[in-house]
């Protein structure tokens, strides 16, 4: 015989029975009546198998057709949030099956990404650098240039210099760096003495690269600035990157033949490391953000940053930290990094 206990509840309402089978535990015992379970979501399923190969395969989706492959390289981070997006819809179906179907991307995303969560910056003095695509229409050059000065930074890479902009940070930097050289495009300025600047070519037809020896306290370090080309989105050719590619190339050329053992390169490369069209650099150097950055780093756009395409890689250093700045008046976020002579 059922024992009540005659006890008000806690809201002073009717008397509760112990012996009451609770809601939830009404619910699993409907699940696991429910067949259902398993037929129901089998869509959503297969839709969670597909975005695990995407994101496993991505180096096999092919560049033939608009730059297809290195459009999601790009973006391939951002596949992760489909995940969650999956999971609703699964949970709102009852599906078992695309419950168990979505561990698969997660720990496929996690094995790409997870990584890039941790920070992994080292504390420790060394040299600071920061690359910052200053945007040819940039509306505030002298502001940019303050933010810059006050950035801490002992080597300054800038990117997209206009001709008539280019007294502006001329004279906003001079107090802080006492060293700089600019070619072309692209700039660099040093607390530390430069030996023969010169510029790089890119296969351009005109300069957006250039290389500098740093003479800095811990010993020399060859610094190269680069503004790769913008890749394009047109309606008739979609992606197209070909001429970024064949400056990857060049940039990647240069390096390799470089008789300085410590490398640093600072630039706006218009593509991700998980780009394959940028291999010919990124088989050379490892990107400070990968190694020692807390985070993603993304660095364009300004606005809503959404892919890091300002990179700062290096060779035969240590990256001890890697981060972005607060915007500036540019389209694209200074990144900057402390390494290890």
């Amino acid at each position: 015989m059922t024992r009540v206990d005659m006890t008000e509840t806690e809201s002073g309402g009717a008397p509760r029975d112990e012996h009451r089978p609770s809601r939830f535990a009404g619910r699993l015992r409907a699940l696991r009546g429910d067949r259902g379970i398993w037929r129901r979501g089998i869509l959503l399923a297969l839709c969670a198998v597909l975005l695990t190969l995407l994101m496993v395969l991505h180096a096999d989706i092919p560049n033939r057709i608009g730059n297809l492959g290195s459009l999601t390289e790009t973006f391939l981070p951002w596949l992760g949030l489909f995940v969650p997006l999956l999971l609703v819809l699964a949970l709102l179906r009852r599906s078992a099956t695309a419950l168990i179907a979505l561990l698969l991307p997660a720990l496929v995303w996690v094995n790409l990404f997870g990584g890039l969560i941790v920070d992994k910056s080292e504390p420790g003095e060394g040299l600071t650098v920061l690359s910052h695509n200053v945007n040819a229409d940039n509306p505030d050059p002298e502001g940019t240039a303050r933010q810059i000065a006050a950035s801490g930074a002992d080597v300054v890479a800038l990117e997209e210099l206009k001709g008539d902009m280019v007294p502006t940070y001329e004279r906003g930097l001079a107090d802080t760096y006492r060293y700089h050289s600019v070619q072309g495009t692209v700039g660099l300025w040093s607390r530390y003495p430069l030996r023969d600047p010169k510029a790089v070519d890119i296969r351009m037809g005109w300069t957006r690269a250039m290389r500098a020896t740093v003479v800095a306290p811990a010993g020399e370090v060859a610094v190269y600035v680069a503004h790769l080309p913008s890749v394009r989105v047109k309606l008739n050719a979609g992606f197209t990157a070909n001429q970024r590619d064949n400056s990857a190339d060049a940039l990647g050329e240069a390096i390799s033949h470089d008789p300085i053992q410590r490398i640093v390169l600072l630039g706006d490369l218009n593509g991700t490391m998980n780009d394959r069209s940028l291999n010919a650099v990124t088989s050379q150097l490892r990107s400070t953000q990968g190694a020692a950055g807390d985070g993603f780093g993304f660095s364009w756009p300004a606005s809503f940053p959404m892919a890091r395409i300002d990179q700062i890689m290096v060779k035969g250093v240590e990256p001890l930290a890697s981060w972005t700045l607060p915007a500036t008046g540019s389209d694209h976020l200074p990144v900057v990094a402390r390494v290890r002579l």
